[in-house]
């Protein structure tokens, strides 16, 4: 059902998804929750594979993220805007996005958090760093423009510890 395939593969299509409607960034704890994030990078540091990926304080995610210290990935190659512009707009804290969008969990190779399997590029990392913005640290003009109300992110750096692609 799946292959593994090498983590910068398909980097083209990951930075078209976030330019784009955006990525699924998926966490599990109390409940299963999936949002969508336009913000990420991959890259190497400290001489591994590394998925960073923002979330505000303020999200259902982010609590998550913190607890379990795992999060997926998941690239759709081809249109998902519906489901994308759902998973941003709406918080896990008040509705089942799976559910209201129809998207099906299927189980990690490695971590406890499913990738969804109506994607076609996936992503499994476990939190080795993490580091607040630091409005003192950034640029005056983004932060004016992306924290006019002082909701800063968290960024998550994340081991790829699988990535996998649909057969």
């Amino acid at each position: 059902m799946f292959k593994d395939v090498p983590y910068d593969r398909y980097m083209t299509e990951v930075n078209r998804g976030l330019a784009g409607s955006g990525i699924f960034l998926t966490a599990k704890g109390e409940k299963l929750n999936t949002m969508t994030i336009g913000w990420g990078f991959v890259g190497r540091m400290w001489a591994m594979p590394i998925f960073i990926v923002p979330v505000r304080k303020s999200r259902f995610t982010y609590g998550l993220i913190e607890k379990s210290g795992e999060f997926t990935v998941s690239v759709p190659f081809s249109s998902l805007k519906k489901e994308l512009a759902l998973c941003g707009a709406k918080s896990g804290r008040d509705i089942d996005k799976f559910k209201e969008c129809g998207l099906t969990p299927v189980s990690g190779k490695v971590v406890d958090v499913p990738v969804i399997e109506q994607c076609d590029l996936h992503f499994e990392c476990k939190v080795v760093f993490k580091k607040d913005v630091d409005s003192n640290s950034l640029n005056q003009e983004y932060d004016t423009r992306c924290y006019p109300n002082g909701d800063y992110h968290t960024l998550f750096f994340g081991e790829i510890v699988a990535c996998y692609m649909k057969d």
